[in-house]
């Protein structure tokens, strides 16, 4: 079985909708996207020549691994600032 798009978190869009129609995805989710999109920035860091994107690439690296352990640990607080840091990066 091979999957349609080349989403990783397809397992995620495809479950049954918790929340009713209208309201806002949970944060959890929302900081998953954000997490992949931001590995996707890393690989692009990474690419750049001479290791000119080094220093993006390890910035980058530290927030995805704290926005991790802040899913990890399920702290809410820590989830919804690393949110927002992600959301700015590019």
């Amino acid at each position: 079985m091979t999957p349609d798009s080349d989403d990783p978190l397809d397992f995620i869009n495809d479950s049954p909708p918790e929340l009713p129609a209208g309201v806002p995805a949970d944060l959890v989710k929302l900081l998953l996207n954000e997490i992949v999109r931001v590995k996707e920035l890393i690989r692009y860091y990474d690419s750049i020549p001479d290791g000119a994107g080094q220093l993006g690439s390890s910035i980058l690296n530290e927030l995805v691994t704290e926005a991790y352990n802040s899913l990890v640990n399920y702290d809410v607080v820590l989830m919804r600032k690393y949110y927002n840091l992600l959301q700015n990066c590019d």
